[in-house]
């Protein structure tokens, strides 16, 4: 079993549209039995919350239910996952910075290099957008589920 764990910072916004996004896509290729995932948050701000409102909503527009509770990056995570997926380049760093001795080579890296959007060679950061409005938040779920589709793809043609 693939084992994947979606990280951002508090756990409520785009590590779990990224883990439904990616749950949907596996389900969607009939992949569930090969492949897993779940989400966590580098900080322990919101342990044991639902995701905030605003992304459950924009999740349930584009047909998923939100019913994760927010946890903690662990260092046991680093054992179970084969991929720790960050979303941005500060979670990032903080995982690098907290848990370089549990990480595997090629274990960590940030969804943002599966966008095909990009094509200067650069990985962007998915953007937090707990402190915008509305559009925000569907514009991560646009990006996550775009890089998901890629980090799937990519997934299949390493291990699946």
């Amino acid at each position: 079993m693939i084992r994947v764990l979606f990280v951002c910072l508090g756990n409520i916004c785009r590590s779990p549209i990224a883990e439904a996004t990616f749950r949907d896509l596996v389900e969607k290729r009939g992949l569930s039995h090969r492949i897993a995932c779940d989400s966590a948050g580098t900080s322990n701000y919101h342990i044991g919350d639902l995701p905030d409102r605003r992304t459950r909503r924009n999740a349930e527009s584009h047909g998923l239910i939100l019913t994760h509770r927010c946890r903690q990056l662990v260092r046991a995570d680093f054992e179970e996952f084969n991929y720790i997926v960050a979303m941005d380049y500060a979670n990032f760093d903080t995982i690098q910075a907290k848990f370089s001795r549990d990480i595997s080579n090629g274990q960590v890296f940030l969804l943002g290099k599966f966008d095909p959007e990009v094509t200067d060679g650069s990985v962007p950061a998915v953007p937090d957008p707990y402190y915008e409005d509305d559009s925000a938040f569907e514009d991560v779920y646009q990006m996550v589920r775009r890089c998901n589709e890629a980090f799937l793809d990519w997934i299949g043609s390493q291990r699946v």
